[in-house]
């Protein structure tokens, strides 16, 4: 091998190397959707079925990605990537299933009130009826029966309590979702600012190991001068 053609290939990997690092300074992190809208207690099953299978299919390219990332020069960045979009990911499976499951609690909700409401109907109708009917004569002896009284308001009053308390529950889970949310995009930007230091880096060192191929050529040639004038 000549001394030249070992200049020309030092250069090209100097050049390889750049373009490698260009490249890994573009990777974007992929960021969460607002999930779909629900509008029916089937469709928000299908939806609570289908997080299931995403959430296997995440866990799967996880595993596939840390295999792959095993295998490259920068370990911990290519992990750490992986593990960002991991839980992009899983954040947004979250985000559908809590979606669904406020959708069929609320559904519930709305079937009970319907429920009580006939109830309540059915109990005015029939005290309508009873007024309407002439009193029948009763025995002296025997005292006059007590008022009967709805217990439709009771139940209302317990469902209003149980769902007041599933609405304070919600808000706390919101309040925590929006705290992770918040610091999901904190890891993101650190990672991404990562990333540029790393491509940085890379870029350094690339266009260091240019300039010593330089040097070296300018050596050699300065060599193959003076071998050529002493003879």
């Amino acid at each position: 091998m000549t001394i030249h053609s070992a200049v020309r290939r030092g250069a090209s990997g100097a050049l390889l190397c750049i373009l490698l690092a260009a490249c890994a300074g573009n990777e974007v992190v992929p960021r969460e959707t607002p999930p779909p809208p629900v509008t029916s207690v089937a469709q928000a099953d299908q939806q609570l079925a289908a997080v299931a299978r995403e959430r296997a299919a995440i866990e799967a390219r996880y595993t596939e990605r840390e295999r792959v990332c095993y295998a490259k020069f920068f370990v911990n960045d290519c992990l750490n990537d992986a593990r960002e979009r991991r839980r992009t990911a899983l954040a947004a499976q979250r985000a559908i299933e809590v979606q669904a499951q406020r959708f069929k609690r609320q559904a519930i909700v709305d079937e009970r009130d319907r429920q009580l409401a006939e109830a309540e109907k059915r109990y005015q109708e029939q005290e309508a009826k009873l007024a309407a009917e002439p009193p029948k004569p009763t025995p002296a002896a025997k005292p006059a029966p007590a008022p009967r009284t709805s217990t439709v308001p009771a139940r209302i009053a317990e469902r209003d309590a149980r769902l007041k308390a599933e609405q304070q529950k919600e808000a706390q889970e919101a309040g925590q979702r929006a705290a992770n949310v918040r610091a999901l995009a904190e890891r993101q930007a650190e990672s991404a600012r990562r990333q540029q230091r790393v491509a940085e880096r890379k870029a350094e060192r690339a266009a260091k190991a240019a300039k010593d191929a330089e040097e070296a050529k300018a050596r050699a040639a300065q060599d193959a001068q003076s071998a050529a004038a002493r003879k």
